[in-house]
């Protein structure tokens, strides 16, 4: 079986501390955001220590994705390829389009649209979270805290819902996952779902 390389080692090291940092930045956010889910703070020592914690794995996370954003955003540009592919995703979901084949680079439009969407969202709860972080700025405008706690807390339900969507999307896209646990992908994976980069791949020459 052939096999194409998709991700370094340190590409997915970095993925998964991501992955790890989201987990406990988002669990211990939502035992925060309502009392129904304060047991959540169990998980992290109590409600004090959750407090404490929350911001540092929430600026660690970001800190972990910006490095990894830096090696993967130039393969997440738009381009004419992406608006293609936008065209025909209905017929691709609903089992219409027959060709079986979308044009894609390394990444298509909807993992762009994950990643861009990832880096908006991260920015402004990176702002916002400065903005009512108490135990370094106590002081503030109340009524900014206030709107950045509102737009913390929307950007973080739309950063949850993304990475669903890219979970949901990496299992059902069958010999997905492979790629960040191995760090390959099979010869006819690539052609299928990404037959631009798998022709690039295949024209690059050999070290």
């Amino acid at each position: 079986m052939a096999l194409l390389q998709r991700y370094r080692d340190s590409q997915r090291i970095n993925h998964w501390i991501v992955v790890l940092l989201f987990l406990c930045a988002g669990l211990s956010g939502l035992a925060f955001f309502h009392p129904s889910l304060f047991f959540l703070t169990n998980l992290f020592g109590g409600g004090p220590w959750t407090r404490v914690l929350h911001p540092y794995m929430g600026l660690a996370m970001v800190l972990a994705f910006f490095f990894l954003a830096l090696k993967m955003w130039r393969d997440n540009l738009w381009t004419s390829v992406d608006s293609k592919w936008m065209r025909q995703s209905p017929g691709m979901i609903s089992g219409a389009h027959k060709e079986g084949v979308q044009p894609a680079h390394k990444y298509n439009a909807g993992q762009k649209i994950v990643f861009w969407v990832m880096v908006v969202s991260l920015l402004i709860l990176l702002v916002t979270g400065f903005m009512f972080w108490h135990a370094w700025f106590p002081d503030g405008n109340i009524l900014m805290r206030r709107i950045a706690v509102v737009l913390h807390s929307a950007s973080a339900a739309i950063l949850i819902l993304t990475i669903i969507i890219h979970v949901y999307a990496a299992i059902w896209v069958k010999g997905s996952f492979r790629a960040m646990t191995r760090g390959t992908v099979t010869d006819t994976w690539a052609a299928h779902h990404h037959p631009l980069w798998h022709k690039e791949m295949k024209e690059r020459p050999r070290a």
